[in-house]
């Protein structure tokens, strides 16, 4: 843990302290997110988690939710937690830069997070691994759909697509009730939820469908480019 410390030490950002507030100013969203202390390196890690599942992102540490400065004592107050969830709780450890906002005699610890390059990035919690993926302003867990569309990112061959019967009754399905989920699709080609899962991800990766949620619910529909 000590090594994971000195891998942690921070730069003094190029931000200045207006460029700070301003950016503070623009609220939590997809690439950034506060947190006024480290209460928990769990926590910490299913934040940077979710930013390295997404497109990367930004944590600040000793920003309050209502946006207002509060700063923590001492970056080294926090390293040793924040060097658990970055480097012992996230598996594989993500990449990302530790940055330092001087805020009077305190500090505002900035945490950037790069978007992982082989994914998904688990989160160990106990004898269990979860995925997280960011949603607007909230860091949520990701379904088995999303962990498996996040998996054929890493694929460097290309993923075929065969237009058979089950993907006939899908596109039927499609044009007249608009949406579909991972068990009214297995109900609909009688074909076990783990295989019919693995069809609709992989029309996903292929821009041939879309995977959105609606009332917690995941649905796959038609993309806009599909034909």
């Amino acid at each position: 843990m000590v090594l994971a410390m000195f891998a942690h030490y921070p730069s003094t950002s190029k931000m200045s302290l207006g460029d700070l507030k301003r950016l503070v100013n623009t609220g939590e969203g997809t690439f950034l997110e506060f947190k006024r202390t480290i209460s928990s390196p769990e926590k910490i890690a299913r934040e940077v988690c979710a930013f390295a599942n997404t497109k990367g992102g930004t944590l600040l540490i000793g920003v309050n939710d209502d946006k207002t400065l509060a700063g923590v004592m001492s970056f080294y107050e926090e390293s040793y937690l924040l060097a658990e969830a970055l480097d012992v709780l996230c598996e594989p450890a993500v990449e990302h830069t530790t940055e330092i906002v001087e805020l009077g005699d305190k500090e505002i610890v900035v945490v950037k997070v790069e978007e992982a390059a082989h994914k998904p990035v688990f989160v160990r919690l106990g004898k269990k691994r979860m995925a997280f993926i960011r949603k607007k302003d909230q860091s949520v867990r990701a379904s088995k759909e999303r962990v498996a569309l996040l998996k054929t990112e890493n694929k460097e061959e290309g993923i075929t697509f065969q237009y058979g019967r089950n993907e006939q009754q899908l596109f039927m399905y499609l044009n007249e009730y608009g949406k579909i989920t991972v068990p009214e699709y297995s109900k609909l080609i009688s074909l076990n939820k783990y295989k019919s899962a693995r069809i609709l991800v992989n029309l996903v990766s292929l821009g041939v469908l879309r995977l959105f949620e609606e009332n917690e619910i995941e649905y796959f529909t038609l993309s806009n480019e599909a034909f």
